[in-house]
């Protein structure tokens, strides 16, 4: 039977902690406790900088507890794109700070003795259509630009039709809640203390920084870093308007044949990726994809994992489903994350946000790069990934389809007007009381559960995700339970419960 959390989640448990219970103040306040934000507090504690970390849920139980894990420098399709519009300059600046990302996380698993199952692996993109055939080309041709370890291939250990193969030597594999355990662990023997189930929802700027909880407690910092995906707090910098939010899914099975190595990713419609987890002496395949905006459905009833199922059944060694879960990314507008200063009208506010699915070494980056901004040390990336930078092309025409796009969904709510009784079972729909858009669930117990489906982010109409039963925002991702709990952010308050009879 398919289990409904991920692999990482159902081999390890970290240690809780306790809620915030009082009033506090610090050197640095890091709100979000995925990798970035506990990478971030260890480097800085390392220094001997005295930081509180807080975060709304558990620790690296997120966007952290949900990654595929991958540690690599190859994002895709991205070094051409990168030369192109940025310069060579600025590609070999990415591509360089992902290798010292690496660098960082084989290190601290070295001089800890982590047990990760960290190994190194070859990472390969992949195409059975000519026409990204040719985008596979050219990144090859990046690739010697930059002097990144790889070469082209013409197939791929798997019965999948491929025409061009692109490998990158020497990237990596790990356990990302393995290693987070220990780090987490040396934190604590560096004074820093840390919070769960504590919600940061707002910041205010006065002589100092204070982050305010919704337990109405306190935290005065020097600076703060916001490190939650999505920036909780944007203080007029507009991240709403150069981010978008995406879900993919991922399933675990077990197989007959042996794994036969790398982690591979294809770059046509829908992608697809894969890698194995070694669990329990067998190997677990992770087969990922099927990616859609948040809140925006192509057609009625999608099931992701029905069609990643297919998509194995028809092309992999399926012996045994083991696991399936979802996650959440975000992608700026030049795909390059945004980590530096929130704003300049908030230079004691550092942001880390917009990682397209490459957390991992993404979060190492911001880790790196956050510690030398906030101890007032130059970083050889702080320009590269500063928030503050706007390239003419590709960026306008993103804006303006990015935003267009919002705007659409802002005021796009599909109502459906479906009586209760035709409801079925686990199933959602829409309807009017008073004017108002009411979403409505029924539960297997008939039970209907009634929210206002307004995003209290922004406003933005949420939509209904049966695969995930959620309320998901299609604007900027904050996604809530059924009963209008929030799941993630950048929301911090719930849907409004709605009288219904």
């Amino acid at each position: 039977m398919t289990m409904h959390k991920t692999i990482w989640q159902d081999t390890y448990n970290l240690t809780p902690f306790s809620a915030l219970n009082k009033s506090l103040s610090t050197e640095i306040t890091i709100v979000g406790g995925g990798m970035t934000g506990i990478l971030t507090a260890y480097l800085l504690s390392e220094r001997g900088v005295k930081v509180i970390l807080i975060e709304r849920d558990r620790l690296a139980l997120s966007t952290t507890g949900h990654t595929t894990a991958k540690v690599t420098a190859q994002h895709g399709l991205i070094y051409h794109e990168l030369i192109e519009h940025m310069g060579l300059e600025n590609a070999q600046h990415y591509y360089q700070s992902q290798l010292d990302a690496i660098t960082l996380i084989q290190k601290l698993i070295e001089e800890n003795e982590i047990h990760c199952n960290f190994e190194e692996q070859q990472a390969i993109l992949y195409t059975n259509d000519d026409k990204n055939k040719k985008k596979l080309l050219q990144e090859a041709e990046a690739y010697q630009k930059l002097k990144i370890s790889g070469q082209l291939k013409d197939n791929i250990p798997f019965p999948i039709p491929v025409k061009q193969a692109l490998v990158m030597n020497k990237q990596a594999q790990f356990h990302p809640l393995a290693f987070l355990e220990v780090i987490i662990k040396k934190l604590m023997r560096n004074g820093v203390e840390i919070y769960e189930n504590t919600t940061a929802v707002d910041i205010d700027v006065q002589e100092q920084t204070i982050v305010r909880t919704a337990r109405e407690y306190n935290i005065i910092s020097e600076k703060v870093i916001v490190a939650t995906q999505f920036p909780f707090y944007e203080g007029q910098a507009f991240y709403s308007t150069r981010m978008y939010p995406s879900r993919s899914y991922c399933l675990g099975f077990t197989s007959e044949d042996n794994y036969p190595g790398g982690m591979y990713l294809d770059i046509d419609q829908p992608k697809h990726s894969l890698r194995y987890v070694k669990h329990n002496e067998e190997n677990i395949w992770l087969l990922g994809g099927e990616s859609h905006k948040t809140g925006q459905y192509n057609k009625e009833n999608h099931d992701p994992y029905s069609d990643l199922e297919k998509y194995a059944y028809k092309y992999l060694p399926v012996k045994e489903w083991k696991y399936q879960w979802s996650a959440q990314d975000f992608t700026t507008l030049d795909k390059v994350p945004y980590i530096g200063i929130l704003n300049k009208k908030h230079p004691n506010i550092f942001v880390a946000t917009g990682y397209r699915k490459w957390g991992m070494t993404n979060s190492a980056v911001a880790a790196q790069t956050l510690t030398d901004l906030v101890t007032n040390k130059d970083n050889p990336y702080q320009e590269l990934y500063k928030p503050q930078r706007f390239h003419a092309d590709p960026d306008l025409k993103k804006f303006v389809s990015n935003n267009t796009n919002v705007a659409k969904e802002f005021i796009k709510g599909k109502v459906m007007k479906k009586p209760t009784e035709q409801i079925e079972r686990k199933q959602a729909t829409k309807t009017k009381i008073d004017g108002q858009t009411v979403g409505l669930y029924k539960d297997n117990n008939n039970q209907i559960y009634a929210v206002d489906t307004t995003c209290t982010h922004l406003g933005c109409e949420c939509n209904w995700n049966q695969v995930e039963l959620s309320w998901d925002c299609p604007c900027h991702g904050s996604r809530f339970s059924f009963d209008g709990k929030v799941i993630e952010g950048p929301a911090t308050k719930d849907l409004k419960q709605v009288d219904y009879k």
